[in-house]
């Protein structure tokens, strides 16, 4: 199963994933999204705009590589591999 890890950030908004290895049974980062949801409802709300798509402030990569489908969140995750999600840097 697929495991999750995030920014120190994000587990203060979620308490209830901190302190815990995150994984998930699932194939794609929409369904990887949906489970974390299930466990900290209003995760989702948080990273993923009105259209269902993720954030321009949140970044997120599988492995070693950047999400490219940043709209459907179709990218395939392999079993053994890592989703890290965290906030972006921006401003001027």
């Amino acid at each position: 199963m697929p495991t999750v890890k995030m920014t120190q950030h994000l587990y203060r908004f979620f308490p209830v994933l901190e302190n815990r290895t995150i994984t998930v049974q699932a194939d794609s980062v929409a369904e990887i999204l949906s489970a974390i949801n299930e466990i900290a409802p209003g995760f989702t709300d948080y990273v993923l705009d009105e259209r269902g798509a993720l954030r321009r402030h949140v970044n997120l990569c599988i492995n070693n590589t950047i999400l490219i489908d940043r709209k459907t969140l179709s990218d395939r995750v392999p079993d053994d591999g890592t989703v890290y999600i965290f906030q972006a840097l921006s401003g001027g």
